[in-house]
């Protein structure tokens, strides 16, 4: 946790802007309108200060301000800090894509990681970026997913949704669908499974996680007569990791596995791309999903909607899954602080040692 004098005991959380020409500050400014958010977390907004004030004033969001500061230290447990990115003049231009708002989106992004590095915040919730305007020499990636997993060294990652009621993960990112078959083995399937695993113990205070596996073709293949992925990499990946301790179930058809509402007996389902588990999860839990990056060793989560530049300026986007983002963000940070005094309690030390000796 960040060193702080003020309120100790509240998180930092470094709020990236996302696309300023989105509806990221839009749900930002909704979300920290209601002044009960600051009992649970120290915000700090990273943007241009001139946009971020300029974006306010077109929504016209009455009794908000930013409270600007100059480097995370001085944040307020009394005021939605703001950080000031990126030294130049940026043009809001509202529902549409630009070079300056990739930049912007990308600064936020690199100050965020620098101060987490830093050890001044706790956290990292990111507002959408529009993965074409942000593309530059420096960031060559399909989302915030991947490079976050390069710049904090992740060997291994997992886009996770996740709610109260619903979390899914997914086997192969923002790749085309065309390559989703040839990028699926047995090794990585168990990879994303176990580090699902893991988060769900660890994040979620879930001791012993059932996880659900889905098949890759319709109804799972068939037994081979719709496609041969199950048989020879998705089937042999479960009784893997079911050797491995995993409590591991499938494969499962993805249709029927959430149509009839299978997908509530388990903790979380593994699906193998992305469209696969996102459909399903964004039908049954919009308002309140969150996208989460397991794996990563700092706390990242985003809303589960992108920029939506067609209800930019008009005041109409919801805040509710940027505010359940924020949430997660606290709840996972004070998951893992318990997980970690468990983990040091002299008592359970000794008992693991006397137990591996037996």
């Amino acid at each position: 946790m960040s060193k702080t004098t003020e309120h100790e005991f509240l998180p930092k959380i470094g709020i990236t802007c996302g696309d300023i020409n989105g509806i990221g500050l839009e749900v930002i400014i909704k979300t920290f309108a209601d002044n009960r958010m600051l009992q649970c977390c120290i915000p700090i907004v990273y943007c241009n200060a001139k946009a971020a004030v300029q974006y306010r004033k077109n929504i016209n969001i009455p009794d908000f301000g930013f409270h600007q500061i100059k480097q995370a230290s001085e944040a307020s447990s009394k005021h939605v800090n703001l950080l000031h990115v990126l030294d130049k003049e940026i043009k809001l231009e509202p529902g549409t894509s630009t070079a300056e708002a990739g930049e912007l989106s990308l600064a936020a992004i690199n100050a965020v990681i620098s101060d987490i590095k830093a050890g001044q915040i706790d956290a990292m919730v990111t507002a959408p970026i529009n993965k074409d305007n942000i593309q530059s020499e420096s960031f060559k990636f399909a989302g915030h997913t991947e490079y976050l997993a390069q710049q904090f060294e992740a060997k291994e990652h997992l886009m996770f949704l996740i709610s109260d009621t619903l979390k899914i993960g997914t086997v192969t990112g923002h790749i085309p669908i065309n390559q989703v078959a040839s990028q699926l083995s047995i090794e990585k399937i168990v990879s994303k499974a176990k580090l699902m695993a893991a988060s769900l113990q660890n994040d979620f205070g879930i001791r012993k996680p059932r996880i659900a596996v889905l098949g890759l073709n319709p109804h799972a293949g068939d037994n081979g007569v719709i496609g041969d992925e199950e048989k020879n990499i998705i089937i042999p990946a479960i009784e893997k990791l079911k050797e491995q301790g995993i409590l591991a179930f499938g494969p499962f058809g993805a249709d029927g596995f959430f149509g009839s509402g299978i997908f509530t007996k388990y903790d979380a389902a593994l699906s193998m791309y992305h469209d696969q588990g996102l459909i399903p999860f964004k039908t049954l839990a919009f308002e309140n999903g969150v996208n989460y990056t397991a794996g990563l060793p700092i706390v990242r989560t985003s809303p589960d909607h992108g920029t939506a530049y067609d209800l930019t300026g008009k005041n109409i986007a919801s805040e509710s899954s940027f505010r359940y983002a924020v949430y997660e963000a606290i709840d996972i940070l004070a998951a893992r602080k318990l997980q970690s005094t468990i983990s040091a309690n002299p008592l359970k030390i000794n008992y693991q040692k006397r137990e591996r000796e037996r």
